[in-house]
């Protein structure tokens, strides 16, 4: 139980914009960190097949992702299909800015279940993003951490992770990456 407790505390820490020693981290004005990835993008996606069973099989999909604009930057639209060996597979990630806690929250849906999922919710620092949230897995509580690092404005890598013991350890069970498709 203390493991947990001192996990959610990490987590709040890292949320609220506070370094461990209790000092405000410089704010910035973050509703642009997604600007130079509106556009069109070659996506190759690989997802492990059975997270937190201890699978090692990955399953891969291409396609195409889509990064809309919107309000002005403080808001996101990407839309992403891709296909592989279990079928089509379509997303949808409405990401928004909120002005007052500088952070941005993360709210992925997907066709099949046509619900938007618990929003993974923080910020970018030096061109690489995380963001967190805490959900129910199979019945199980987890820890989700999502890492959005611009390689260069061309190349975007995502990875998703879990953790079911209390953020001590996290099994990567989504990546992608994203190449800019030329005008």
């Amino acid at each position: 139980m203390k493991a947990i407790y001192k996990a959610v505390c990490v987590c709040i820490v890292c949320l609220s914009g506070l370094n461990v020693f209790g000092q405000t981290v410089a704010e910035r004005d973050g509703s642009h960190d997604f600007d130079l990835e509106i556009g069109t993008w070659k996506t190759q996606l690989e997802r492990l097949k059975g997270p937190l069973t201890g699978s090692t099989t990955w399953i891969s999909y291409t396609g195409t992702t889509i990064v809309h604009k919107i309000w002005d930057g403080k808001a996101n639209m990407v839309e992403l299909e891709a296909d592989g060996p279990t079928g089509h597979f379509q997303g949808l990630n409405l990401r928004l800015y909120n002005p007052e806690s500088k952070q941005w929250s993360l709210n992925f849906a997907n066709s099949n279940g046509g619900t938007i999922a618990q929003p993974t919710v923080g910020s970018f620092q030096n061109g690489r993003g995380e963001f967190y949230d805490q959900e129910t897995y199979k019945g199980r509580a987890i820890f989700v951490k999502f890492v959005i690092t611009m390689v260069t404005k061309d190349l975007w890598k995502f990875e998703q992770s879990f953790s079911d013991d209390g953020g001590k350890t996290w099994e990567v069970n989504w990546k992608a990456t994203d190449t800019r498709v030329k005008d």
